[in-house]
């Protein structure tokens, strides 16, 4: 039988050297950002029971915490309000009253003590409303779309002009990318506050550890009416393109993993880089999977990465951050 040489592919990989040739395996630490949950409460940190090794923190520990991983490189987190002592209204005005909002002060205390971290704030109304849903409810509890973007605007606004660098708007309400564009131009804030859009964001079930650390679990009815249904492709992309048309500078898909075909088809079609979110229900199967012995943590952590950027990911959000900032040399 004549052998097809051509067949053979063992010779392109066999030499550690000629691995590393047959794609990237570079994970930097800049492309890292550390979701941070900041809470309302004096001198309390409090681990999350479904996220082990991640905590609910007081603004005022805020800097005794990020201090040690700013020394081994972090560049970049994302926070998250929790409102555990205020008030939740049907405005959310806790979320960009300066005197309540867990996320303004967190800003302020982290630019003054590192002002080389790039900070993200999340953007969603969902944690400071009495409901938990993500936009503003009529009286048969449907969303109301533009009360809500406005709304969202001017929370925006609040946290640029606390100092944040990037605006993530989580919701995922139709048009609101335009609506913070505009409003963070109206202030004369446009041109150094970035966004960054949840775009092509699910309704998925790997979001439950992140509802109990973020206390934005909805009061009654879901979110399926405006995050994507999962089995479609059709709307991931169409999502991606809207809010890259409507000015976003970077776009996300969220989750991560069992979406990396959402991921490259994302990668294909926009010219702005994308982020994913390695999401609370992706980080807890791969910590117990670990902790039960059933793989080995730093492997599966990088695997799953990896995996990621092969797909088209640029920026990660993942738990593990800590980790890697060990791991990673540059």
């Amino acid at each position: 039988m004549e052998k097809k040489y051509e067949h053979y592919l063992h010779s392109g990989y066999a030499h550690p050297v000629t691995r590393s040739w047959q794609g990237d395996n570079t994970i930097l630490k800049s492309q890292l950002i550390y979701p941070i949950f900041v809470t309302d409460l004096v001198n309390t940190k409090t681990e999350i029971k479904s996220l082990p090794g991640q905590y609910q923190i007081s603004t005022d520990l805020v800097v005794e915490f990020l201090k040690p991983l700013v020394e081994k490189g972090l560049k970049s987190v994302i926070l998250f309000g929790v409102i555990i002592s205020g008030v939740k209204d049907e405005t959310a005005s806790s979320a960009s009253n300066p005197e309540t909002s867990p996320v303004i002060k967190s800003i302020h205390l982290i630019k003054k003590e590192f002002p080389e971290v790039l900070i993200i704030t999340d953007l969603c109304l969902c944690g400071y409303t009495h409901h938990g849903h993500c936009g503003f409810l009529d009286k048969e509890d449907l969303i109301e779309n533009e009360p809500s973007i406005v709304r969202l605007g001017e929370i925006a606004v609040s946290f640029a002009k606390a100092g944040a660098h990037v605006i993530a708007p989580s919701d995922m309400m139709d048009c609101r990318v335009a609506q913070i564009k505009k409003s963070l131009f109206e202030n004369g804030l446009g041109s150094r506050v970035a966004v960054m859009a949840y775009s092509s964001k699910f309704a998925s079930s790997f979001y439950g550890p992140f509802r109990d650390a973020a206390g934005s679990g909805a009061k009654k009815g879901d979110r399926q009416a405006y995050q994507l249904p999962m089995a479609s492709r059709g709307l991931g992309l169409r999502a991606a393109l809207r809010d890259e048309k409507e000015g976003a500078d970077f776009i996300m898909v969220k989750p991560a993993g069992p979406y990396m075909d959402i991921i490259r088809e994302v990668k294909d079609n926009v010219k702005v880089p994308v982020c994913c979110y390695q999401v609370s229900g992706e980080y807890a199967m791969i910590y117990h999977g670990a902790t039960a012995g059933g793989i080995n943590l730093k492997e599966g952590v990088m695997e799953s990465l990896i995996s990621l950027q092969r797909s088209g990911c640029d920026i990660f959000i993942t738990y593990f951050t800590p980790q890697l900032l060990d791991w990673l040399k540059l």
